[in-house]
């Protein structure tokens, strides 16, 4: 009988048509590929062309098909008509929703404008919603930096003009030793996978510093299990070694830093600390060749590092003076420190010691002339292949600040920073932290706020307050609470508002921030406040609006809902005003655009905005005939300009000749352009200009053509820290302006303008609570929108608590026991698992994989609600009771960042309760529980 072979398509056809857009399922903002088959979405790949991926996609992009048809989608506008937390709404139109929010906000624009409190999460157009707030005239606004990762930013801007992730990378080709401090999976993880992957093939060595070894640091050469909260002292501690070997770049610290910097030693001086400027204003230097003072950038100087000089019997020294006598001292030494960060002493010595080999001894030399600053020429390029990559495990402690400046500090004493082989900027970085706004906060009835909300206070005259030196902003930013707090406090909104400290407000309205659950502190207080009442038996928080494109936790704790789509179904703008997706030799920006359209009564909230601005008459959104100025939110990203010949968008626009990048006209074919071009635009950076950047004169001129800024600014990195010396004096009692007498010893404590290590505040709770306990997000989920996913819920379906051997074998606990977790606030009863490959004192779990049951369309007894849960409940908004009569807000004094991650709990084995508790009982959802099963088949 003849063999008969089935008939079988071997190339069935995979989609119609491909639409290139921009992933959104984490930060990333990968390159994506939309196959669609009969109009609907079959799958998602990655983008090979893209600069940022490259083609290579994770779980969470790959899944992102499983995001945009969620059962959880809103599906239109909905007003409460039940209690606040029932989950009790009513659909309306979009006509009646933003006719109510007229009628709530438009009164309080009139009259009191900061009664609008305006926050943002996890959104990508920050640029866009401040310029909304400051329009509406409130101060109150800012996105979610400020719980996740501002002391990164703030701490890398004031201290070298950029920082980690979106505002620079290493130079993965040449790199011989890349050290990663606090790194989570979730962030940056494409280019961080590749870039690893670079390494492994060249033999470069990896150091992973993290509590945890997980993730990279599982695939690291060497692991450090660093005692949670000590990396600042780790880093002060190799910065010692190499300084006393004398393994710093001399040259480099001379003539791009502030270390020749003279600084005033007269204590008599209302200057004492700051630094000795000419007439002009500029720092001074000494000059080697002559010993006279001279301006820092004067072409020909040669700063010297051991400038010191004696006037009037006073001796006035370079900052390098102050470093040597500061990081020398022995108390930095590993010896001394290794006991507090759990590191040998010996081991400390060896990573200072794999440090200087990588930076000096494998030093590398690139044949390209350029042109510094000063005006002087160099044939070569000098490298030192070592650089380091650094995220939220080190910033989120209350002593983050001064630890993220600490490892700045040490990647240019190594003179590792914008040279061959070390960190790189991308554009629009470098900016010195002179070269951003001041924040702004003076509120004028019926109209804008004076200035943009944000920016970087350079000394008390910039701090918002009102003429009683009490807080302008309802979360405290840029007080003497918080004087440096470049992102808001977003965790401190609802507690403050609810607290009626420093005043009362009227309507919180919020986009993408689940502050009803994982993204607050004291999450069951915190629903408590969003549904308590006062005396008259109304909400202490009078209105809430809330704008998501699912049915999360903090729905059913709104008045309001604005349904969001999905990121396939509308424009969004990654603009180099805001967070750019750029590479150090490249700065590039994409769009977002509606490969589909929504099947449901929704609409992006950045349109919604846009209409509500022309109703509210607001400037910058209406003509000057009343009209509205913008129709969506793709017209403004194509005709709005922020000043003549800056938009949104870089690429495309309209020059004298014809289509330029950077600065140019108004194009009305601008996103058809990106549309065409896969949905991104790249401009490269001249090889000349490639390295060196903020003292690199090819640089700045290429800066200016682009529209980064004016005119160019090239500066000298801040090891020294002027504006904190500013708030310093001040608290010492000099100038206008100075905290009140319950902070004046705080502020002159933290404010150090050399960057320091400090105990976390909770230090003193060690002898109760022994245990760090930590989250961290898993590469498989970003924030909590993941956990909604029918494909990434199978990775990541619940989350245990994870027991290093030592508490493990204490506790005498065996596979499947359950353990009670105490902290100074609360109480949760979890699941237990064990793991070697941890400190031998912290305790950590996945973030945000436990879900309120009735939340995301999820089923209540889902394992999300049964057996996840969240280190939340433990974590307050305010440290303990300290017996001062005070409450301190749980953050970093300096720039507020709050303090997770500085969590101390005790640990006792528990019977295993019925599910993860605490328990609340389940909210009711407005779109239901989604089907048992998922399936969807595109076409034939």
């Amino acid at each position: 009988m003849a063999h008969t072979q089935p008939v079988l398509d071997l190339s069935p056809k995979v989609s119609d048509e491909v639409r290139k857009t921009t992933c959104y399922m984490c930060a990333c903002r990968c390159g994506i590929n939309v196959h669609m088959k009969d109009g609907k979405v079959a799958y998602i790949e990655g983008n090979r062309d893209h600069p940022v991926n490259k083609g290579v996609l994770c779980a969470k992009g790959s899944a992102g098909i499983m995001q945009h048809n969620a059962p959880s989608r809103l599906r239109a506008p909905l007003k409460r008509v039940g209690p606040r937390g029932s989950g009790e709404f009513e659909e309306i139109s979009w006509d009646e929703a933003l006719d109510l929010a007229v009628s709530w906000l438009k009164p309080l624009r009139k009259a009191a404008p900061e009664k609008l409190a305006f926050f943002t999460g996890r959104d990508q157009s920050q640029s866009f919603t401040s310029f909304w707030a400051q329009n509406f005239g409130t101060p109150n606004y800012a996105a979610h930096g400020g719980f996740c990762s501002v002391n990164m930013a703030a701490g890398g801007i004031y201290t070298m003009g950029g920082a980690f992730w979106e505002f620079g990378a290493p130079d993965w080709d040449r790199t011989r030793l890349f050290m990663i401090f606090g790194v989570a999976e979730d962030h940056d993880s494409n280019p961080i996978k590749m870039g690893i992957g670079k390494l492994k093939a060249r033999g470069a060595k990896v150091i992973g510093v993290n509590p945890i070894r997980s993730g990279y640091n599982a695939v690291a050469d060497e692991w450090v299990g660093i005692t949670p909260g000590t990396d600042g002292l780790f880093i002060l501690s190799l910065v010692h070694c190499l300084m006393k070997a004398g393994k710093i770049d001399l040259d480099y610290l001379a003539r791009w830093t502030n270390a020749p910097v003279m600084v005033n030693g007269d204590p008599k001086s209302p200057d004492f600390g700051l630094f000795l400027r000419d007439a002009e204003g500029k720092p001074q230097v000494m000059d080697r060749a002559t010993g006279k003072l001279e301006p820092f950038d004067k072409p020909g100087v040669r700063p010297d590092l051991t400038g010191h000089f004696r006037k009037a019997g006073v001796t006035h020294r370079s900052v390098m003076h102050l470093m040597a006598e500061r990081y020398l001292d022995p108390k930095y030494a590993p010896e001394a420190v290794a006991d507090t960060c759990g590191i040998p002493a010996e081991r400390i010595h060896a990573i200072a010691a794999d440090l200087a080999r990588a930076a000096f001894d494998e030093a590398i030399e690139i044949a390209q002339p350029w042109t510094d600053f000063r005006g002087e020429r160099h044939e070569t390029m000098i490298g030192r292949p070592v650089s380091f990559h650094a995220m939220r495990g080190i910033s989120a402690h209350s002593n983050g600040f001064q630890t993220c400046r600490a490892l700045h500090l040490l990647q240019i004493v190594l003179g590792a920073v914008e040279c061959p082989g070390g960190f790189r900027f991308k554009p629009p970085y470098p900016k010195p932290p002179e070269a951003h706004p001041r924040p702004h906060s003076k509120v004028t009835p019926d109209a804008p706020l004076d200035g943009p909300h944000l920016g970087f206070a350079m000394g008390p005259e910039d701090l918002a307050l009102k003429a009683d030196g009490s807080p302008a902003r309802i979360d405290k930013a840029f007080s003497w609470e918080n004087p440096m707090s470049s992102h808001g406090l977003m965790h401190m909104v609802i507690a403050n508002a609810h607290a009626g400290d420093p005043y009362r407000i009227d309507t919180l309205m919020l986009y993408m921030a689940n502050m009803a659950w994982n993204s607050s502190m004291n999450t069951s207080g915190v629903m408590r406040m969003l549904t308590d009442k006062d005396d008259n038996g109304d909400y202490v928080i009078p209105r809430i609006i809330y704008s998501d494109a699912y049915s999360s936790e903090m729905v059913a704790y709104a008045d309001l809902i604005l349904p969001d789509t999905t990121y396939l179904e509308r424009h969004d703008c990654i603009s180099l005003l805001d967070r750019p997706i750029c590479e150090p030799e490249a700065a590039a920006d994409a769009i977002r655009w509606p490969v589909v359209e929504p099947d449901r009564d929704v609409r992006g909230f950045q349109s919604v905005l846009i209409d509500l601005g022309a109703r509210l008459g607001l400037p910058g959104f209406v003509n000057e005939d009343g009209s509205a100025k913008y129709a969506d939110y793709a017209d403004y990203i194509i005709n709005h300009e922020r000043k003549p010949g800056i938009g949104p968008l870089a690429g495309w626009r309209m020059g004298e000749k014809g289509l330029v990048s950077g600065r140019g006209g108004v194009n009305a074919a601008q996103i058809d352009s990106y549309i065409s071009n896969g949905g991104f635009h790249v401009v490269h950076v001249p090889d000349e200009a490639a390295f060196f950047k903020p003292w690199n004169k090819a640089y700045q001129d290429w800066a200016v053509s682009m529209g980064f800024y004016d005119s160019p600014q090239p500066y000298i990195f801040n090891l020294y820290s002027e504006p904190m010396r500013k708030f310093q004096r001040a608290a010492e009692g000099h100038g206008d302006r100075q905290p009140p007498e319950h902070l004046r010893a705080r502020v002159k404590a933290t404010m150090d303008p050399l960057p320091d290590w400090t105990p976390p505040f909770n230090a003193a709770e060690a002898a109760e609570f022994p245990v760090h306990a930590l989250t961290q997000r898993p590469m498989a989920m970003y924030h909590s929108w993941g956990t909604q996913n029918a494909w990434l819920r199978q990775i990541h379906g619940h989350n245990p608590l994870y027991l290093p051997t030592k508490w493990w074998a204490r506790l005498g606990l065996k596979e499947g026991d359950w353990v009670r977790v105490t902290s100074p606030h609360g109480e949760i009863t979890v699941p237990a698992a064990h793991m070697a490959a941890l400190n031998e004192d912290t305790v950590w779990t996945w973030n945000a994989i436990g879900k309120r049951k009735g939340a995301w369309a999820l089923d209540t007894d889902a394992p999300e609600a049964t057996k996840g849960f969240l280190l939340n409940h433990l974590i307050h908004e305010l440290q303990p009771e300290k017996g001062d009569g005070l409450r301190w807000s749980n953050s970093d004094p300096i720039t507020g960042q709050a303090a997770w991650f500085d969590l101390r709990v005790r640990l006792e084995k528990a019977p295993a309760p019925s599910e993860s508790l605490p328990a609340f009982p389940p909210i009711k959802s407005p779109v239901g529980t989604g089907p048992d099963q998922l399936r969807w088949k595109v076409g034939q």
